[in-house]
């Protein structure tokens, strides 16, 4: 746990927005099917002055014109990482998401999006379950 702490506090000190980290962490919670995980994250993002509509449409985000390019490339790459025994990372994402990121935002990205795909894991693994406030 001590190793999974320290790979959170060097994604925190990224040059990736804070609010799309939340986002990419949410989005990555939904495919995962993390409760406790999405409990915590909408609850920072709303924290962090995330909108409720934003929130709401992440499972729809290629559908909605109010998440930004940049965040867009992001939420798909964070779909294809999640599902990469289907979907892969191909060449042509790579070059979309280096479009809008340099090449260690990309690495930073991609360690994101793992290390919620491994939070997830770990929670889900240990039963963790939302109750209420």
């Amino acid at each position: 746990m001590d190793i999974m702490m320290q790979m959170e506090k060097y994604t925190k000190k990224s040059s990736i927005d804070r609010k799309l980290r939340e986002l990419i962490k949410i989005r990555v919670s939904q495919i995962n099917g993390c409760a406790y995980c999405l409990n915590m994250h909408t609850s920072d993002a709303r924290k962090m002055g995330e909108t409720e509509k934003r929130i709401y449409c992440l499972s729809a985000w290629n559908e909605c014109d109010f998440y930004s390019p940049e965040e867009k490339v992001a939420l798909e790459l964070s779909e294809h990482v999640t599902l990469i025994p289907t979907k892969r990372v191909p060449y042509d994402l790579y070059k979309r998401v280096r479009e809008h990121y340099n090449e260690k935002q990309y690495v930073d990205l991609v360690l994101i999006i793992n290390q919620i795909n491994s939070w997830n894991r770990i929670s889900i693994a240990m039963g963790n379950t939302v109750t209420e406030e």
